[in-house]
């Protein structure tokens, strides 16, 4: 499985920022897939995901209102749309994919992903 994070930046508070994770080699017939972000001397959380037939969406309490996470499956891309960042949100902000199969979205979502891009960093100033 290979996921390509991009569209990351710096940008003032109150602004947005929309991230893409391209995917490839994702076999699962269930899957999860979507962002984990973390910030400097913080523990990795995760922000946001949506299952394999973008029925089902989780999005993290303090983000819940401002983010949006949709899946065109055309092009095997997963979209985060931030708006009204905040300084909190600053941090390097992974892709991750993981098995969904048996489980719920919002186990999966913030503590079993097992697939991993690399990061793209998101830097928002007061």
């Amino acid at each position: 499985v290979q996921l390509q994070a991009s569209g990351g930046g710096m940008v003032q508070a109150g602004g947005s920022l929309r991230l893409s994770c391209r995917y490839s080699g994702l076999t699962l017939p269930y899957y999860a897939i979507g962002w984990f972000r973390q910030a400097p001397g913080k523990e990795r959380e995760g922000v946001s995901c949506i299952n394999y037939n973008g029925g089902g969406t989780y999005m993290r309490m303090s983000v819940q209102g401002r983010f949006t996470i949709s899946k065109d499956d055309a092009k095997n891309t997963v979209i985060l749309q931030m708006n009204s960042l905040k300084p909190e949100d600053t941090g390097v902000y992974y892709c991750a994919a993981g098995n969904l199969d048996g489980k719920k979205l919002s186990t999966v979502c913030t503590h079993d992903m097992g697939y991993w891009g690399e990061g793209t960093l998101v830097t928002v100033s007061s």
